[in-house]
């Protein structure tokens, strides 16, 4: 996936203390990578993979338990 121009944003949920991801959504797939080092190869993914990933944050598949 080519990455360089791809527009990458960062959650509003993102706080202060260094804990956050960015995403870049691309015409080929989706791209994540961690802004406390930006020099890694960030992971990559289908449109349809992201879009079951969401689907399952949405559903609560991955909430801590309480």
């Amino acid at each position: 996936m080519d990455l360089t121009n791809a527009r990458w944003t960062k959650s509003t949920r993102s706080g202060g203390n260094g804990n956050c991801v960015e995403v870049a959504i691309t015409d080929e797939g989706v791209a994540v990578r961690d802004t406390k080092d930006r020099t890694k190869t960030p992971h990559t993914y289908t449109h349809a993979e992201w879009a079951a990933f969401i689907g399952g944050v949405k559903d609560g598949e991955f909430d801590l338990p309480a």
